[in-house]
């Protein structure tokens, strides 16, 4: 397992990692962060991981620059784990569209929040793919959300950080199941949907039972 005593392991994104944490359910919100903290906390008792929950519902990349500073440079994390990219994209299919981030300034965006997470910080990185839960790969925005995932496996290699396969580990179960078996919009999944990527995320930080 990668995390070592006494570290402090921060979660950032969108709905999918708020999923309450800002609303009812403070501090960590009832979806896959939680899980994830919940289950390190009973495997490791010894080593006093600290988990922060930072995501914020309906955001987008341009949001998370906007509170970089606050939500994790000023946190100083041993670990930064960032999940963003859904609404980026899902805005250009709803009638939000100008709210949506083109492809181009959601990469520069991001390049430039890991840079100043990687000068401010001594955080390792770890990056989870957006996602869409669907099927088809040629649906137009399942289509649109792979170039958002590409770019964040191209981050991943350059800037040394651990990738979760979140889209992977949904085209795993959904080899065996239907989207709305998850979830009712394709994107917010219920408790067995977060649990699909709480899985990913501890696989890809080598949790073991």
């Amino acid at each position: 397992m990668l995390f070592t005593a006494h570290q402090r392991i921060l979660f950032i994104g969108d709905s999918i990692t708020d999923c309450g944490r800002t609303g009812d359910v403070p501090p960590y919100g009832n979806g896959y962060v939680s899980m994830v903290r919940n289950l390190l906390l009973a495997r490791y008792p010894h080593l006093h991981l600290v988990i922060i929950n930072r995501g914020v519902s309906g955001n987008t990349i341009r949001d998370l620059a906007a509170r970089w500073d606050k939500d994790v440079i000023a946190q100083q994390p041993d670990w930064l784990s960032v999940m963003i990219g859904i609404n980026d994209v899902w805005r250009f299919f709803t009638n939000r569209p100008a709210e949506g981030v083109p492809l181009a300034e959601y990469e520069v965006t991001f390049r430039r929040l890991l840079d100043r997470a990687r000068s401010a910080t001594a955080a390792r990185l770890i990056l989870m793919q957006p996602y869409m839960i669907e099927t088809n790969k040629d649906q137009a925005m399942r289509r649109e959300m792979e170039r958002y995932a590409a770019v964040v496996n191209r981050l991943a290699s350059e800037y040394d950080a651990i990738l979760v396969r979140t889209q992977d580990a949904w085209d795993a179960a959904l080899a065996h199941t239907q989207p709305i078996d998850w979830a009712a919009d394709q994107i917010h999944p219920s408790p067995a949907g977060h649990a699909v990527i709480a899985l990913a995320v501890l696989r890809a930080i080598g949790f073991e039972l």
